[in-house]
């Protein structure tokens, strides 16, 4: 089981932090609507530009922070509750804007990784 817990955390860790420092600029599938990066996603999710920075800290430091968790346990399911409630929020602006199912793929499988994290 902690085999388990360690993968999903450096799985979502990794993730995140991908999306967030190396492809925040650049197109994917996986992006809301028609955006073609991240700051067009949260346009058409109809956020303020400002909102943009305020999840991308909360993700970033929370990425980091279940990483540190491998030292320091006790940051571990906080950061994790965290990341599960952001991706929540990821999850319902895919179903928002009515994106296929395949969009929110990545948010619903952080959620996930996220309740593994913290139930186990």
């Amino acid at each position: 089981m902690e085999s388990i817990v360690l993968a999903s955390r450096i799985v979502i860790a990794l993730g995140l932090l991908n999306v967030w420092l190396l492809r925040a600029g650049k197109p994917t599938d996986w992006r809301g609507g028609d955006a073609r990066n991240m700051k067009e996603e949260f346009a058409a999710y109809g956020l303020p530009g400002w909102f943009l920075w305020v999840v991308g800290f909360f993700k970033i430091s929370l990425a980091i922070l279940l990483l540190v968790g491998i030292w320091i346990p006790s940051v571990t399911k906080p950061a994790a509750t965290g990341i599960a409630l952001l991706m929540l929020g990821a999850v319902s602006m895919h179903l928002k804007v009515r994106d296929p199912i395949k969009k929110s793929l990545p948010a619903f499988s952080l959620l996930v990784l996220s309740l593994v994290v913290i139930l186990l």
